[in-house]
């Protein structure tokens, strides 16, 4: 595996493409004409909001853009899901103004068919094309009948250790491999990694079904993890970043982010920096 310090040292220009620049300076930038270009990837980088949660909307799109990245999934608490259509709309106009596509919502958790309902709702009044969600395994039929209806996809997102439902990658391929074609994986990469599978192996494996990845790094390959800095975890960045470009993922690649909650952005800027320090390499 390639080291750390080699890749920091590629950080500025996978930050920046062309130009140099430092973390403080991209703190500073508020606008989109501001923010560094991405770096020469056919891969598609995102934040998922979680990782702001203790910020407002406006603000979660704005650090979002001071760390080079244009994609963003809205978590309940930034674009709550019972909100009425004007509200909706709203939210997803704010995001087209500042350049920021919102792709999606997530993680969504359904329990009811009613709540199925409101998430396929929620998600087509604000145009968003999938929805990371955790669906009870009885709702899955009902699911499926509202993808078919919408032409949203659902990615079902694994939660590692303690999730009866789906605790690994695998947990949700078999319950979605036979039906439509739209119904897939949020691969959590963290939470995978927490009860001690391989990222670049499940990417490999349900791969006709990844829709989405939840990129982050953890202390440890146990139940104990933690979320940290990617790079400074023990997850093989290096081999699952070339892994999923070989594969040619077209997804997104989105940063959850969940340590520092009050103060993520320089945490979530050397996490973006590291990652388009390899892609820059590949």
């Amino acid at each position: 595996m390639k080291s750390r310090r080699s890749f920091l040292k590629k950080v500025s220009a996978g930050i920046a493409g062309a130009t140099t620049i430092t973390f403080p300076e991209i703190a500073k930038a508020s606008t989109l004409a501001s923010i560094p270009k991405p770096v020469n990837s056919d891969l598609k980088l995102g934040v998922a909001s979680y990782t702001l949660r203790e910020f407002s909307m406006e603000e979660a799109l704005d650090m979002t853009l001071r760390c080079g990245v244009d994609r963003i999934t809205f978590k309940s608490m930034h674009l709550p899901l019972d909100s009425d259509r004007a509200t909706i709309q709203r939210a997803a106009a704010l995001c087209q103004q500042k350049g920021i596509e919102l792709y999606g919502a997530g993680v969504v958790y359904m329990k009811t068919p009613d709540e199925v309902d409101q998430a396929f709702a929620y998600a087509q009044t604000a145009g968003m094309k999938m929805i990371i969600g955790v669906p009870h395994h009885e709702l899955l039929n009902h699911v499926e009948e509202k993808v078919k209806e919408t032409d949203i996809k659902l990615a079902i997102h694994n939660h590692g250790p303690g999730d009866k439902l789906y605790s690994s990658p695998e947990d949700a391929y078999v319950k979605v491999k036979d039906r439509d074609p739209r119904m897939g994986l949020c691969i959590d990469i963290g939470h995978a990694h927490r009860i001690g599978r391989d990222p670049a192996a499940d990417v490999t494996a349900f791969f006709d079904r990844v829709f989405d990845i939840h990129v982050k790094d953890v202390t440890a390959a146990k139940a104990e993890g933690e979320t940290c800095i990617i790079g400074r975890g023990t997850i093989d960045f290096h081999t699952f970043l070339k892994t999923v470009q070989k594969l040619g993922y077209q997804g997104t690649l989105a940063l959850e982010y969940e340590a520092e909650a009050k103060d993520p952005l320089p945490g979530m800027a050397e996490s973006i920096g590291y990652v388009k320090g390899i892609l820059s390499t590949l």
